[in-house]
């Protein structure tokens, strides 16, 4: 390790024509062994959200057992076991605040735990959602305060559920109660936010056309760079700038193939991987170097949308996943709907093995972070809100301890465990919407 006076600023990017990389944490960043000290004692906490929709098949979720130690995993979390020691499962939450039960509200109130209003005009209001009062504290240094994806490139208006407008369904992220953040499903438009300087939409689409690599332009920056730091910060670099190059390369393919496509799908701007699982691991890879990079502390994904007619074919699902959802007890739609948990479990699985594999000082992006991954709606059959599937991973920069159940009782408020997670990335409030407590003051004495 080099120890220098003189230490690389955190906030480090490598510079080119229109475009700014920014690094993962390098030992060149550290100007002293006490400095050192303090970056392993207080490592940067990034906190994330996963949404899925329209619950999930609770018997085939909940792990086995009464909770407590995380010892076996349900089918659904089966491929989560490769991280299994980072795992908490949270059983019987409810968002109480999304009753009448529509799919508008299970959105709506997975990150804001608030009533939305019923409206299908433009006088909708909801409240500050958890992510926001997150980046408001710890994303204040970062490039982006916060990051906001999607899967679905839809921006339906009107009304889309029983009276309640689309921009419940559209928006899981609010900065107030009347200003929904629209999330990007567009990789390239992700990817040029990230590492471009921007520009118009026009601006932007030119660039689709062009074929040089981001990295092509700040290659001198990264030779400068590369001269001036010890063996093991270059080969930090060397690993992260080839993964920016990977995922270039996946948006390039990408594009490549819908520009020869002699009947393009309107509906689907060029750069989006044609198959779902594609499009969704390139979303994953991008968090990971916005993560890396510390371009932003704080990201909202929404992995499929509230009455998603989505098929699944490549698992053995070619019903859509929405009729799949009002199963009405059928045996073979409770398995085709736990088939469709267990796959969007494993795109998470996927992600959480790749922070898991990135160096974050004395540990891992993993290790210094946490992701709640769940779904507003219980039980889909009835549109109910209450023993919802939802899971935390990440070691929260040590201030979390992982493979546990803890599986209340009685009905507990969803807005506990977002306190809980502000207080575990140091944002500290008494209370939070509908809350009574923290889960660690709170935990259901089976749980232990």
């Amino acid at each position: 390790m080099i120890i220098s006076k003189r230490a690389l600023p955190r906030r480090t990017f490598l510079r080119g024509a229109g475009a700014a990389v920014a690094l993962p944490l390098l030992d060149a960043m550290v100007p002293s062994m006490t400095a050192l000290a303090n970056t392993a004692a207080k490592p940067v906490r990034r906190l994330g959200f996963v949404y899925v929709p329209m619950g999930s098949n609770i018997a085939l979720w909940t792990p086995p057992g009464g909770g407590g130690a995380l010892t076996r995993l349900s089918p659904s979390l089966g491929p989560l076991a490769p991280v299994r020691d980072q795992l908490t499962v949270v059983s019987n939450l409810e968002l109480r605040n999304a009753y009448p039960g529509t799919h508008a509200t299970s959105n709506a109130s997975f990150l804001s735990a608030a009533k939305a209003k019923w409206t299908e005009s433009t006088d909708y209001y909801l409240g500050t959602t958890v992510d926001q009062i997150a980046a408001r504290r710890i994303g204040r240094e970062t490039q982006l305060p916060s990051l906001e994806l999607a899967m679905d490139l839809l921006d339906m208006v009107g009304q889309c559920d029983n009276g309640y407008a689309c921009v419940y369904q559209n928006n899981l992220s609010w900065s107030s109660p009347t200003s929904p953040l629209p999330p990007e499903a567009h990789p390239r438009m992700v990817f040029e936010r990230l590492f471009g300087e921007g520009g118009t939409a026009v601006q932007r689409r030119a660039a689709l056309g062009r074929r040089a690599s981001l990295l092509d332009w700040v290659r001198d920056d990264i030779a400068r760079l590369q001269r001036e730091l010890g063996p093991g910060d270059r080969g930090r670099v060397r690993e992260y700038l080839e993964t920016v190059r990977e995922v270039e390369r996946r948006i390039q393919r990408a594009e490549a193939e819908t520009e020869h496509n002699p009947l393009p799908d309107l509906d689907r701007p060029i750069g989006v991987p044609a198959a779902y699982e594609d499009h969704a691991k390139l979303m994953f890879d991008l968090q990971v170097l916005a993560l890396q990079g510390d371009v932003t502390r704080v990201v909202t994904f929404q992995l499929a949308r509230e009455s998603s007619n989505r098929t699944y074919p490549e698992i053995g699902v070619p019903d859509p996943h929405h009729p799949i959802s009002h199963h009405g007890n059928d045996p073979e739609k409770l398995a085709m709907l736990a088939k469709i948990n267990q796959y969007h479990v494993s795109l998470f699985g996927y992600f959480l093995e790749r922070l898991a594999a990135a160096p974050d000082g004395d540990g891992s992006l993993l290790d210094h972070s946490l992701y709640m991954y769940g779904s507003g709606m219980g039980n889909p059959n009835v549109h109910d809100h209450v023993n919802l599937p939802v899971v935390v991973a990440g070691g929260g920069a040590g201030r979390t301890q992982g493979g546990r159940h803890i599986r209340y009782a009685e009905p507990t408020p969803m807005a506990n465990l977002h306190l809980t997670l502000l207080d575990k990335v140091g944002v500290e409030l008494d209370t939070w919407s509908d809350s009574t407590g923290r889960i660690d003051t709170l935990l259901d004495p089976v749980a232990l």
